[in-house]
């Protein structure tokens, strides 16, 4: 049998491209024009859509914050008994004031009401701390002049619907806020010994009663002094000026 020599394939010199040997440098991959224009056409619709949500957010704002704007006052009046106006005031170093020495963003404020003649009627007080699920935010009402809390409102709150949403909801509750002597005092359903500080709490939602409660005194604790500092303050010059004007009626008169 006679040997059939098979034809060699001659390797082609490096560099051209067709072959790589041990060691040679691939080729450069080129990139596919559909590609580019896919990367392009991602660009241009995240850029748009960045733009779209800075302009939706540009228009919703100033709403977002008349609306709550809108929801404050209604609570205000709802702690305070429907007061004729309120004037916001800040605490800046130590003490109450209407014209802060700094910027007022990041200071601590309250809402004063007062009636039609101008003599205040109580303090509007924001407060918020853990419930149980999640952040209870709330506002209340406070009588400096007697140490009274005067009414309760929930702002915001996801405690468990049907339990601890209650304190949302529950009227007896809330009403339990109504002219309450401080420190207030949790006491459950039947159990109450009739003191003037006592605030029964809602069956089965105990735990969130018992935090809105907290609320409460955790922040007078925390600001209560320098609220009853400004409240004598302006009570005084409202008594003041009640006095002239009545002596000058009383004089004019004779």
């Amino acid at each position: 049998m006679s040997e059939k020599k098979l034809p060699m394939v001659e390797a082609e010199p490096a560099g051209n491209g067709s072959q790589v040997g041990d060691g040679a440098t691939p080729p450069p991959r080129q990139v596919e024009a559909s590609s580019i224009r896919l990367i392009g056409t991602l660009t241009l619709a995240g850029a748009l859509a960045g733009i779209a949500i800075v302009m939706a957010f540009q228009w919703a704002n100033p709403k977002i914050k008349a609306h709550d704007a809108e929801v404050l006052k209604q609570s205000v009046g709802i702690v305070l008994g429907g007061p004729d106006h309120y004037e916001t005031v800040f605490l800046d170093g130590g003490r109450f004031t209407m014209k802060p020495a700094t910027d007022t963003a990041e200071l601590d404020r309250v809402y004063v009401g007062y009636d039609a003649s101008g003599k205040p009627t109580g303090v509007a007080i924001q407060a918020e701390e853990a419930g149980f699920q999640d952040i209870i935010d709330l506002l209340f009402g406070y009588d400096p002049a007697n140490g009274e809390v005067i009414g309760m409102t929930v702002l915001n709150s996801n405690e468990t619907p049907g339990l601890g949403a209650k304190i949302t909801s529950d009227s007896s509750f809330i009403k339990g806020f109504d002219d309450v002597a401080t420190p207030l005092l949790g006491v459950k359903k039947g159990q109450g010994k009739g003191k003037d500080n006592e605030v029964v709490m809602i069956t089965g939602a105990t735990i969130s009663s018992r935090a809105v409660i907290k609320i409460i005194n955790d922040r007078l604790a925390e600001i209560g002094k320098p609220v009853d500092s400004y409240w004598t303050t302006i009570a005084s010059k409202t008594a003041g000026s009640g006095a002239a004007t009545n002596a000058t009626s009383g004089g004019s008169g004779q």
